[in-house]
């Protein structure tokens, strides 16, 4: 594999405030590459290190996804039932033609609390309203139940953050749990995720690295960082926010792919393509539930993956099944991260 030079590489980023987190590379029982760079909290400063927990921000979407499909494999949750039997939406925006499919698949068309594929911004929902003030699964509902919807659904992919809340809440009703606590025994406990957890933000909790982005002059100079406690709520939802090590997300990955966490069947499924979404320079890539897929020209996969991103956050959980290879990683900024997950897959390719 070509990590031979990868190290000095992410150093020299992190040296120049480019990069701040770790990269974790696991090939069967071998490690071809792992490294900590950078500060989990710069107010002392004290280094990120493999162990430290990062927010994963959206890569939260697969517990969701997970833990709504063991639901499925114990005959309690129908993929097809309309989310408004199972959650009340009653005086909403929300179609009664809505399905628990088409939520985890973005295919249900509802509109989204912060509508990322037309340039909205997450941060701009707590201008007016205490980020602190949404905690519960529930909260987040008056971000987006009145928002008109953007197509019928089934008619169409856009990415919605919010239709793995409903999901959450699906999951609420359907166990009579709180969504975090179902979480922690079905996933998170099964997979041997013993570093990952919901963590609130105001509480000290050791070895979770603080979120920060640069504040930048006109010219592009940092002049300062601005941590991220007021850009989203203070603990994590079903649509993302949970906190984990590198060598956690691996662990998900595998016990995914061992079918440690769903049933064959609803294994197969998982790691199946469902929805095409859009083409970039990599290939053709598809929907599925919680993951998102890149296709080869003819038709196979690439790799699988899910990312994430917020203020003060960055990540990637991604399999390669050609090189078998687990690649995570993951940052404690948003600035820096898309451009070490773009030189990570590079290196994938020509090694």
């Amino acid at each position: 594999m070509a990590f031979t030079e990868l190290d000095s590489w992410l150093s020299a980023r992190s040296a120049s405030d480019q990069f701040s987190g770790v990269v974790l590379v696991r090939s069967g029982d071998e490690t071809p590459f792992a490294g900590a760079y950078g500060w989990a909290s710069r107010r002392w400063p004290v280094p990120n290190t493999l162990a430290t927990r990062f927010d994963t921000a959206s890569i939260t979407k697969l517990f969701t996804a997970v833990a709504a499909l063991r639901l499925v494999d114990e005959g309690r949750l129908d993929l097809d039932a309309p989310i408004t039997g199972l959650v009340d939406l009653s005086g909403t925006t929300i179609s009664s033609e809505v399905t628990v499919r088409h939520l985890l698949t973005h295919t249900s068309g509802i509109g989204d609390d912060a509508d990322e594929e037309a340039g909205e911004s997450y941060e701009a929902l707590w201008v007016d309203k205490p980020v602190y003030s949404v905690v519960e699964t529930r909260d987040h509902l008056p971000n987006f139940v009145h928002k008109p919807p953007n197509f019928p659904p089934g008619k169409g992919c856009r990415y919605c953050n919010v239709g793995y809340v409903l999901v959450g809440l699906a999951i609420e009703e359907i166990t009579g749990t709180a969504y975090r606590d179902h979480v922690r025994e079905t996933v998170f406990a099964r997979a041997g995720m013993s570093g990952s957890d919901f963590h609130d933000r105001r509480e000290a909790v050791p070895d979770v690295a603080e979120g920060w982005d640069p504040v930048e002059d006109a010219d592009g100079r940092i002049t300062g960082w601005r941590q991220n406690i007021f850009s989203y709520p203070p603990i994590g939802s079903p649509d993302g926010g949970a906190h984990a090590t590198a060598e956690d997300l691996v662990r998900f990955l595998r016990a995914l792919r061992g079918g440690e966490l769903l049933s064959p069947e609803r294994t197969g499924l998982f790691l199946t393509p469902q929805v095409p979404h859009h083409r970039d320079d990599d290939g053709d890539v598809w929907y599925g539930f919680g993951l998102e897929f890149t296709l080869n020209p003819d038709g196979s996969v690439r790799n699988y993956y899910k990312d994430g991103g917020n203020a003060g956050v960055s990540g990637i959980a991604r399999y390669y099944p050609a090189e078998d290879l687990d690649v995570v990683v993951l940052s404690n900024a948003q600035r820096g991260g898309l451009a070490v997950i773009r030189e990570v897959d590079r290196r994938i390719r020509i090694s």
